[in-house]
């Protein structure tokens, strides 16, 4: 493929089901502010993710993410405070098919068509799905952040060897997943392994977010072991449509 054009950019039929995004909050307590917005794709009356994720096929698979892109992206310069600094992290599909110089032209458009400063873009993978071209994903993520995006690599821990693809890839960004994290204040276990992700990502300058945050056992917990950046039901829930400002604890 070249790098003005790919095959999977052609035009096609709209994604058939209707959607929206829900916005959750990602806090930097050290900073005490919200440091971005998590878009989550749900239905148009709020229905769960699954009601339009089992809508996605290979033959719409690359609609649906560049139709996600924009939509977020419409959102968030629609209803984000015109003051707030806040990132704005939207998740793709490592097994689409793109070309990531041509295929970022419409989150370009609908960025300038809103108003929204791009560089403000954090784009998210998961390790929960099997990539069927790990250099391909890593080019892309080599492209993006050539072109000033953060990159984050979710559910840290959780899925296909994540210590190879964090080799491989050196995203700006690691959000542990929230099974490690549940119930960490009461397993040494977890500690130690929490404690060993956070010293790696340092030495490598990649930043530790914590997700799936629900109690303050748990906040606490992590705090000490010397993470900033936390998301969660402690904090807030995604809301439709909605950039939500929770109340957060003092930052000790």
């Amino acid at each position: 493929m070249s790098g003005t054009s790919c095959q999977g950019c052609r035009g096609g039929e709209d994604f058939p089901v209707a959607f929206t995004m829900a916005f959750h909050p990602i806090i930097d307590l050290a900073a005490g502010k919200v440091w971005g917005y998590e878009a989550l794709v749900r239905g148009t009356e709020g229905q769960g993710a699954g009601s339009v994720l089992s809508a996605v096929t290979e033959a719409n698979r690359y609609v649906f993410d560049q139709a996600c892109r924009v939509k977020a992206i419409e959102l968030a310069g629609l209803n984000l405070p015109a003051a707030s600094d806040a990132r704005l992290s939207i998740n793709f599909m490592p097994n689409a098919v793109y070309e990531p110089k041509a295929c970022i032209r419409a989150t370009l458009a609908a960025a300038a068509r809103v108003q929204f400063n791009p560089n403000r873009l954090m784009f998210e993978f998961t390790e929960n799905e099997r990539m069927t071209d790990a250099d391909h994903v890593a080019n892309i993520v080599a492209e993006y952040k050539r072109m000033g995006f953060m990159t984050a690599l979710d559910d840290f821990g959780a899925g296909y060897a994540g210590l190879g693809l964090l080799a491989k890839f050196q995203p700006d960004l690691i959000k542990i997943d929230m099974e490690l994290l549940r119930g960490i204040d009461a397993s040494s276990a977890r500690q130690a392994i929490i404690a060993s992700i956070v010293t790696m990502a340092r030495q490598m300058d990649i930043a530790v977010l914590a997700e799936g945050v629900e109690t303050e056992a748990e906040l606490m917990t992590l705090r000490s072991a010397g993470i900033s950046l936390f998301q969660g039901y402690y904090f807030a829930r995604p809301q439709l449509e909605r950039f939500e400002q929770p109340l957060l604890p003092l930052a000790a």
